[in-house]
């Protein structure tokens, strides 16, 4: 090596070379995630049966509005929109947090996650690879999830509970749908880069989510309101709503961000034992 290249080498890859190279990371997971059948199959059905659910128990709602009581109907007509998102929602956040899970938490029980730490010795770059491929394909599906709830559920609601998507708050929370998706797929994922055992993490997620975060609700108190109101998919869910109701502690665009930050603290918790512990 001549003394006009040694400097070069020495300082290291230019910020352009670095850039591309994290480029070439997130073609990995996007080629990973693509490649394997069932993550595909997984959203695709996801959307199906979101949509199809979303149907189900709209008709089931108009079909037994005049059993329905007085408050019910209320809130109804105050927020279509949750109600629409809201129906369909929990099979969606089923499979989400069962995706984010799978995504890197079935590298290390097939010992794949070697090859791609071999590959890039800087670990991080490898994990925000991943997170970020993954952010954004649950967004898109997300998102087409969340417009094809609202166009479906808000025809069959339309004579009772009539909405439009350029009325105040629609527009946003039907957006909103598809981030909260997404930063619940992070959400995931970061648990299963912590725990990093398939099942462990699935049933500490959906335990955390479908069970953990409804019982607060239960707590008596001030003490057990804020803490319902701060839990992470509790909070991340506001943004879903399309009015303010009754006793909310948090804004849409409050609870999102302090959804974000419950993430993005879990994500820094995954990136340091990614770099202590063995893969």
């Amino acid at each position: 090596m001549s003394a006009a290249t040694a400097p070069l080498a020495a300082s290291g890859p230019s910020t352009g070379e670095r850039r591309q190279g994290f480029g070439h990371l997130m073609l990995s997971e996007w080629t990973k995630i693509r490649s394997v059948r069932s993550t595909v199959w997984s959203l695709a059905i996801l959307i199906v049966l979101t949509l199809i659910f979303t149907a189900l128990f709209m008709k089931m709602g108009i079909a037994n509005w005049d059993k329905t009581s007085a408050a019910q109907q209320a809130e109804m007509r105050l927020d279509p929109t949750g109600t629409i998102l809201g129906s369909g929602i929990l099979l969606s956040q089923l499979a989400v947090c069962v995706l984010g899970v799978m995504a890197i938490a079935s590298e290390y029980s097939t010992g794949m996650i070697r090859a791609s730490l071999l590959a890039v010795p800087r670990r991080v770059p490898v994990l925000a690879a991943k997170a970020t491929v993954f952010a954004l394909l649950v967004l898109g599906v997300g998102e087409v999830t969340a417009f094809g709830s609202f166009f479906l559920g808000a025809p069959i609601l339309n004579d009772k509970a009539p909405v439009a998507l350029g009325d105040p708050g629609v527009l946003r929370a039907v957006v909103g749908c598809g981030l909260y998706l997404a930063l619940l797929g992070l959400f995931a994922l970061a648990a299963g880069a912590v725990i990093r055992h398939t099942a462990a993490s699935i049933t500490a997620v959906v335990g955390f989510v479908l069970v953990i975060t409804p019982m607060t609700d239960l707590l008596p108190g001030s003490a057990g309101e804020h803490l319902h109101a701060f839990m992470p998919t509790q909070a991340g869910f506001m943004i879903t709503q399309q009015h303010a109701r009754a006793g909310d502690l948090l804004g849409p665009w409050q609870g999102l961000g302090v959804f974000a930050l419950w993430t993005a603290v879990l994500l820094a918790v995954a990136a340091v034992e990614l770099r202590r512990r063995d893969a």
